[in-house]
């Protein structure tokens, strides 16, 4: 079973900048794809961004060029880095992992496994 960790949510101010991390269970981790995707009150699961093992990355247009996805095998864990934050931004953010293909998938149908997620709130 696999198991995924958010943590590094927070709140901070517009302009400002967090580094989410996910870290996951599981014995080959390096072959998974890992997205995050987030969730503001009363809308929908939004895609935010992707990488796949061969850490080929791709981000949702709200944040390019802000946001970084990477990943460290040798830790188990993908993380986010948040720059130049913005109050739209807030939400609870969701890692999730597929465990095979390369796709960059922007569609949570296309993951197996989702972590708690984990808040961030950006004021103005």
């Amino acid at each position: 079973q696999v198991q995924l960790v958010e943590s590094g949510g927070g709140l901070v101010q517009a302009g400002g900048s967090l580094r989410l991390s996910c870290a996951a269970s599981g014995r080959t981790f390096s072959s998974w794809r890992m997205a995050w995707f987030r969730q503001a009150p009363g809308k929908e699961r939004e895609f935010v961004s992707a990488i796949n093992r061969i850490d080929l990355t791709y981000y949702a247009d709200p944040v390019k060029g802000r946001f970084t996805i990477s990943r460290n095998n040798a830790k188990n864990t993908v993380y986010l880095q948040m720059n130049t934050l913005k109050p739209e931004d807030t939400a609870i953010y969701f890692c999730a992992l597929a465990s095979i293909g390369l796709r960059l998938g922007t569609s949570p149908g296309e993951y197996d496994y989702w972590g708690q997620g984990t808040q961030v709130t950006v004021s103005s």
